[in-house]
């Protein structure tokens, strides 16, 4: 009955402007969404964007190559109920960050570069801290996919392996070799950045050198993993990985309520497919008495929670258990 309601809610929405339509329709998501009281509040995060454009951000191709499994934890290692590796490894800066994508499907990038660069400074005992360059890798990795129209996960840890990544911050940072350049949009809120077209640009080109004036040349600022790998599709086995080595790259199915997350442990409850999506998950816990993963997303800190979310822990909720990936620096 509430399936059938929210569906009439949908065929009066106004069909005047997409714009319109696309409001009255999240107005209608929400509202539905916070009167089911399930585990999770709904609000608005995309206000002037519709749906074309959050299905061009969901740029991850689900279900693509895989990368040999890794089972490496064979014992019991004893984990904590709620696990926060941004309160495990306070001296590693990147743990707290969040990123934009942009107007451009660059979240299998983004996931990948941004555990790579907890994982660096982890593995280092704090004594190496790098953001990995989103830019680099979305650009000159051929083998990943279609660059800002979609990628693979898997095949971006493969060539953090065997390439190297360089560093590089966020859009006009000046940080690192090669900082990301497609500007972030105003999908928000109405505010300072520039609104979002919904189109997209073209995938930067692949340049092979650092912007003026960084320090040392491309080449000697190339980060290098020493192996890569998919984890195992157990919720015990990945909690393990995260506690030893950090954050992984997961990737899952978004539907249209995900993108009106704004606090609790998301579960899908109404709304078609989106696309694929890929994103940091840096922990656990529990709330309320529901298990849950901590993740990054990619959206700019002005969504969901600061940027981040947790989700539905332990049933491979939407595919999150399915397609993680993560490796050891070198």
């Amino acid at each position: 009955m509430r399936g059938l309601l929210f569906l009439c809610l949908i065929c009066a929405a106004t069909m005047s402007t997409t714009g319109s339509y696309f409001s009255k329709r999240s107005n209608d998501m929400v509202n539905y969404i916070n009167k089911l009281n399930t585990t999770w509040r709904a609000g608005h995060n995309f206000n002037n964007a519709d749906y074309s454009y959050v299905k061009k951000l969901c740029g991850t191709i689900l279900k693509g190559p895989r990368l040999p499994v890794m089972v490496q934890y064979a014992g019991n290692m004893k984990l904590p109920t709620n696990f926060d590796p941004r309160e495990q490894w306070p001296n590693c800066p990147t743990l707290k960050e969040i990123r934009d994508q942009g107007s451009c499907g660059s979240c299998w990038a983004f996931g990948a570069a941004e555990a790579i660069s907890d994982r660096i400074c982890i593995h280092s005992n704090g004594k190496v801290s790098v953001e990995i360059s989103s830019e680099d890798l979305l650009t000159c990795c051929d083998s990943c996919g279609m660059g800002c129209n979609g990628g693979y996960p898997s095949a971006a840890w493969d060539f953090w392996t065997n390439d190297g990544l360089v560093s590089g911050g966020l859009y006009n940072s000046h940080i690192g070799c090669r900082p990301y350049s497609i500007e972030p949009c105003e999908h928000h809120v109405n505010g300072t950045r520039p609104p979002c077209t919904g189109e997209g640009g073209d995938t930067p080109n692949c340049e092979k050198t650092c912007e003026p004036g960084y320090s040392v040349s491309y080449e000697q600022d190339k980060h290098f993993g020493k192996q890569s790998y998919g984890v195992p599709s157990d919720q015990k086995q990945i909690m393990q990985e995260l506690y030893k080595n950090g954050p992984v790259e997961g990737a899952f199915t978004v539907y249209e309520d995900f993108v009106h997350y704004k606090s609790g442990v998301y579960q899908h409850v109404s709304g078609s497919v989106l696309g694929g999506h890929a994103i940091k998950i840096l922990g656990w816990g529990e709330e309320n008495g529901t298990p849950y993963w901590l993740a990054a997303n990619s959206w700019n800190t002005d969504w969901g929670d600061n940027g981040f979310f947790k989700i539905l822990r332990g049933v491979d909720h939407c595919g999150i258990e399915s397609e993680m990936v993560a490796g050891i620096p070198k």
